[in-house]
């Protein structure tokens, strides 16, 4: 993921131009609306719910008794816990969007700027499966680009701020690593049986 942070920073910082930064961390600044090609805000929705749905079937599919079908039930367990804490975070810090306000400083106006949840979603998302699998399959690593891609996505249609989406990132991996170093997954043991045996392997001749 330390990759996925380089693309990150390098994406997100001013290129050519003086900008006024601020922010917790002073990067944060108005990038130029854009909203097209693909940035546009269908494309980010279409990554978000195809891995939502992607994730659900591949464990639902194969349940917890392989060593992919156990990868996409970590995968699960830090999706839903990620989605689940940044929106309490949302509410805590109350931040204004940029497409709110042009001041990144300011937060406890019942905004639902910092942190972005979708940017932590799906980095951990991809966490678990980098986690198990990038060792013996380096190319596994290029799925650090999906939240990379919507995190720049996201501050391009003013949606957050960069702060934001790298703090989110921070946070997604955090939680990703947590699940994928637990004993077992989470969600799954909550479930009725059915659901570890997999659909895959429920109904095989």
């Amino acid at each position: 993921m330390r990759i996925s942070l380089l693309i990150l920073l390098l994406a997100l910082a001013p290129v050519g131009q003086s900008l006024a930064s601020g922010g917790p961390l002073g990067i944060d600044h108005r990038l130029h609306y854009d909203n097209s090609g693909i940035w546009k805000r269908s494309n980010q929705n279409a990554l978000l719910y195809g891995s939502i749905v992607g994730i659900g079937a591949g464990a639902l599919a194969l349940g917890d008794g392989s060593e992919l079908g156990d990868t996409f039930w970590r995968s699960v367990d830090a999706m839903v816990i990620s989605g689940i804490g940044t929106q309490g975070l949302k509410y805590a810090f109350g931040r204004e969007r940029p497409s709110q306000t042009n001041d990144p400083n300011r937060f406890f106006k019942h905004g639902q700027s910092f942190p972005s949840g979708e940017v932590a979603a799906l980095s951990a998302a991809v966490t678990p499966f980098i986690a198990r699998y990038g060792g013996d399959h380096p190319a596994v690593y290029a799925l650090a680009l999906l939240p990379a891609y919507d995190a720049v996505a996201r501050v391009k249609v003013r949606g957050h701020w960069q702060s934001d989406v790298l703090a989110s990132a921070v946070i997604g991996t955090g939680i990703g690593i947590w699940a994928s170093r637990r004993d077992s997954p989470l969600i799954v043991g909550w479930l009725p049986g059915g659901f570890s045996v997999g659909y895959v392997h429920h109904f095989k001749p």
